[in-house]
């Protein structure tokens, strides 16, 4: 066997035990929560010894990073795929089909969800390695907004109040200095609100409330496009 053979060997075996530790944990996050996870439990499960586990994951959090990663990475793919699927339909259309993606990523994955969009893990800092895996639904839903308001399919955002002014020209210069600020601050109200609803369905909230799931959401998806000011053809006066 050549060397470049071993080794190819030797990384296939890594990536397969790699996966199969992160399988076990993610059985651990269903079962217990992810401040129940175990580095010691999830190596007992897999018939390893400890030491072993370590040199893949040297800690519970570097474990938990890379569960985090992937979540944000599949929740981000999702979207993206939604994106590009709706790609010849209206702002208000696509606006939807992303926010449709994020909703069934959710029901499908409820615990690796709660990971990313739930309660913090006690004791446990996010790196700067989650940011850019956290930031593609975000990156997506800006990518729509940009596009409506370069072909004329973005309404005139009411005048902002003073006080929230300086905020806004904030997150306008770091997201998106291409936008309006009052377009900006609409569409980070309308991203909590999307992940608000997810989370009041799928943590229980709207148990004995919204029967109609389905149709409440995409109602309420609708509404947040119509608050960010995305309209399915060119706004009056600016085509």
């Amino acid at each position: 066997m050549s060397s470049s053979t071993a080794q190819g060997a030797r990384a296939r075996a890594r990536m397969e035990v790699t996966a199969a530790i992160k399988d076990e944990a993610r059985r651990q996050l269903a079962a217990e929560g992810a401040a129940k996870l175990s580095l010691r439990a999830v190596a007992r499960e897999l018939g390893m010894v400890s030491s072993a586990l370590y040199r893949y994951f040297p800690s519970r959090d570097d474990l938990l990073t890379a569960l985090i990663i992937d979540a944000y990475n599949a929740i981000g793919e999702s979207a993206e795929a939604a994106r590009e699927k709706a790609a010849a339909d209206g702002p208000v259309q696509r606006w939807t089909a992303v926010a449709q993606a994020v909703r069934d990523w959710a029901l499908r994955h409820p615990h690796e969800y709660a990971l990313i969009y739930g309660s913090p893990v006690p004791g446990y800092t996010a790196p700067a390695t989650t940011v850019p895996p956290a930031s593609r639904v975000g990156l997506v839903f800006i990518g729509i907004v940009r596009d409506a308001h370069h072909g004329s399919a973005l309404t005139e955002p009411p005048p902002l109040p003073a006080d929230l002014r300086p905020e806004a020209e904030r997150m306008a210069a770091d997201l998106a200095p291409d936008l309006p600020p009052a377009a900006v601050a609409a569409l980070i109200a309308a991203w909590g609100e999307l992940f608000g609803l997810v989370g009041f369905e799928l943590f229980g909230q709207f148990n004995r409330v919204v029967e109609d799931r389905e149709t409440f959401f995409r109602h309420a998806v609708a509404r947040l496009a119509q608050g960010v000011g995305l309209v399915d053809g060119p706004v009056e006066g600016r085509r």
